[in-house]
């Protein structure tokens, strides 16, 4: 059984690393969002975050401030059940712990919502799809109190993986890690059991940071039953071609503040409603696309609610 809380890094994966840092620390100091699709446009962030005051004063006029707070603190458990053809007999009932877009700072003492609910879950493996800190530039260094608590209150025997998101810095890597977080940087590592593998590939954020090496990180030939964890939904048809058979995403909030029926006025992606939230099938391929755990904007939620998921895997 793994027990560390880490896997090793190879020396390929060290020197890659090196090079990786280097072209996303230009990305983010120019400040543009650079897609898939060639196309690179300034960030509006700052724009949007005055349009939220806005807002914000009207929620408090309609006297519903307090009510979107207490939404976005009511976590929920969600449990899923994903059926994998050929899952080696020995992962039957293997659970993973999901936990996607955290923002664990902008809501005071929102970690201990978030152990208080993991704390009574069984699982094996945890993993992670980015946004652990509430605004996109400056200083991230006032949520590690609070991931180190987190974390440290995380037992998964078989370790905690994750990727970053668009509200990440790559300054945040060596520190994840010496949490005992294996961050994957358009890496792969094998979790294996009893001889048999799962293989996890975790992408580099792409809806602010797409590179090539995300989708060549896709193509690498890897072993056994194959999952993909990336931040968005958009490398779904990588992913599928590739003959995955779980991607984990989250980013979208579920819409966070939705209409009646939850239908959301902002997404933040351009995939297709079917990627918004929850299942969603592409090729053979199950995907999952998490409401998230934690806000980012405004500290509230309305027609929506943020989720802890925990998954188990059967075989087909």
């Amino acid at each position: 059984m793994q027990n560390s809380r880490t896997f090793p890094l190879t020396r390929k994966e060290r020197e890659d690393r090196i090079v990786w840092a280097s072209v996303r620390a230009t990305l983010e100091a120019f400040r543009f969002k650079y897609k898939r699709s060639g196309k690179k446009s300034k960030s509006h962030w700052t724009l949007f975050e005055r349009l939220l005051v806005l807002f914000k004063i009207f929620l408090k006029v309609a006297g519903l401030y307090n009510r979107g707070i207490a939404n976005a603190k009511n976590i929920q458990i969600t449990e899923l059940q994903v059926t994998i053809k050929d899952l080696p007999d020995t992962f039957e009932g293997f659970r993973i712990l999901h936990l996607s877009d955290l923002h664990i700072d902008a809501i005071p003492g929102f970690e201990d919502i978030v152990i208080e609910k993991t704390a009574p879950l069984k699982y094996d493996l945890c993993v992670m799809t980015g946004d652990y800190r509430k605004n996109t530039v400056g200083s991230y260094k006032n949520i590690i109190p609070a991931m180190q608590k987190l974390l440290s209150a995380i037992n998964a025997p078989y370790g905690i993986v994750a990727t970053l998101g668009n509200h990440d810095t790559y300054h945040m890597v060596d520190d994840a890690e010496q949490m005992g977080v294996r961050m994957l940087i358009n890496e792969t590592v094998v979790v294996e059991k009893k001889g048999n593998k799962i293989s996890i590939t975790g992408t580099d954020d792409t809806f602010y940071y797409y590179s090539d090496d995300a989708i060549y990180a896709l193509e690498k030939q890897t072993e056994g039953t194959k999952i993909a964890l990336s931040h968005t939904s958009e490398l779904h048809d990588i992913a599928a071609e590739n003959g995955y058979h779980l991607y984990l995403c989250g980013h979208t909030h579920a819409g966070q503040i939705c209409l009646p029926g939850g239908i959301p006025l902002i997404a933040h992606q351009k995939d297709g409603k079917k990627f918004i939230r929850g299942f969603w099938r592409e090729n053979g391929m199950t995907g999952y696309t998490s409401s998230g755990v934690g806000v980012s904007g405004i500290p509230m939620r309305f027609n929506t609610t943020g989720e802890i998921v925990l998954i188990t895997l059967t075989k087909e």
